[in-house]
C-alpha cells in the first residue's frame, strides 16, 4: 500500500508561475521519506495539494488510496500536518489546542482529553500542556504543532520544515520520538534543510528542483550518486548535502 501517490502533478499559478511540471513520486506506508529541494523548489506547494490546501492544476493524487479529487474528506482523515508557520492561538493552552483539534475530526472529549495529556507528555510539553501558549519556547511550540497534527492518529504525518528555529538536544529528542512512532507503523514525510538529519532519519528520498523531481530512491541510492569527488571550494559537506549541491546548482 502506498501512503502517498502522486502521478504527473503539475500547478501553474495565474501569475504564470510553475510550481510543479509533471511530478510522479510514491511514498511506501511505513516510511520515513525526505522531500528535498531549494526553496521554491514546488515542496511546500506538493504538500498544499496532499493536503487539500491547493487546488492543483493538473494529475492525480491519492493517499492510502483515497483519491484527493473524489475522497477528500476520507483522504484528509489519514494526514496529519505540521506546517512551516505556527498557527495557533498562542492566548490559548497547549492543552485546549490539542483537545480542540480534535474535536475538529470528531473525536468525544472523553477520548481527546487522555490522547492530548499522553502527546503532551510524550513531547516533553507535561509541565506546559496547562500554561498560556506564550510562555512556550520556539522549540516547544514546534513540539505543540506535533501534537496537535497527532491527536486524530493519521496513519501519515507530514513535517514541512518541523525543526527550523530549534535547538539541537531539542530536535534530537524530537526525532527518537517521530522514529518511534514510524516504528510503530506511522508513515512520515520530511522536508528540511538539514540535509545531514535527513540522511541519517530517512529511508527513501526525493530531491526537487524547480518544479521537477531530479532524483528519487531509497536513502542508499542517493548516496551512491556521489562520486567521491572534492567539492570545487575545497568545502566537503556530508554526502546527501554533495549529492544535493550536484542535482540542484545552476550549472
Amino acid at each position: 500500500m502506498q501512503a502517498l501517490s502522486v502521478s504527473n502533478l503539475t500547478k501553474k499559478y495565474a501569475s504564470g508561475t510553475e510550481a510543479l511540471k509533471g511530478v510522479s513520486l510514491e511514498i511506501p506506508e511505513g516510511d520515513f521519506f525526505a522531500l528535498l529541494g531549494p526553496n521554491g523548489a514546488g515542496k511546500t506547494t506538493l504538500i498544499g495539494i496532499a493536503t487539500g490546501l491547493v487546488n492543483k492544476t493538473g494529475g492525480t493524487v491519492s493517499v492510502f488510496g483515497y483519491d484527493i479529487d473524489k475522497n477528500p474528506e476520507e483522504a484528509k482523515a489519514q494526514l496529519g500536518l505540521v506546517g512551516q508557520e505556527l498557527n495557533f492561538n498562542p492566548f490559548e493552552k497547549p492543552f485546549d489546542i490539542v483537545v480542540n483539534q480534535a474535536g475538529y475530526y470528531g473525536i468525544p472529549r472523553s477520548k481527546a482529553i487522555p490522547r492530548a495529556k499522553q502527546l503532551l507528555e510524550d513531547l516533553g510539553l507535561g509541565e506546559k500542556m496547562y500554561q498560556s501558549g506564550l510562555t512556550l519556547s520556539g522549540g516547544m511550540k514546534r513540539r505543540l504543532m506535533i501534537a496537535r497534527a497527532l491527536v486524530h492518529e493519521p496513519r501519515f504525518l507530514i513535517l514541512d520544515e518541523p525543526t527550523a528555529g530549534v535547538d539541537v538536544e531539542l530536535r534530537r529528542s524530537m526525532w527518537d520520538y517521530l522514529k518511534k512512532l514510524t516504528a510503530g507503523g506511522l508513515t512520515v514525510l520530511l522536508t528540511t534543510h538539514y540535509l545531514e538529519e535527513a540522511e541519517q532519519l530517512a529511508s527513501h528520498v526525493a530531491i526537487i528542483n524547480k518544479g521537477e523531481i531530479a532524483a528519487q530512491g531509497s536513502m542508499q541510492e542517493i548516496l551512491a550518486m556521489h562520486d567521491g569527488s572534492e567539492s570545487k571550494d575545497g568545502y566537503r559537506g556530508g554526502k546527501l548535502e554533495e549529492v544535493f549541491l550536484m542535482l540542484t546548482s545552476d550549472k
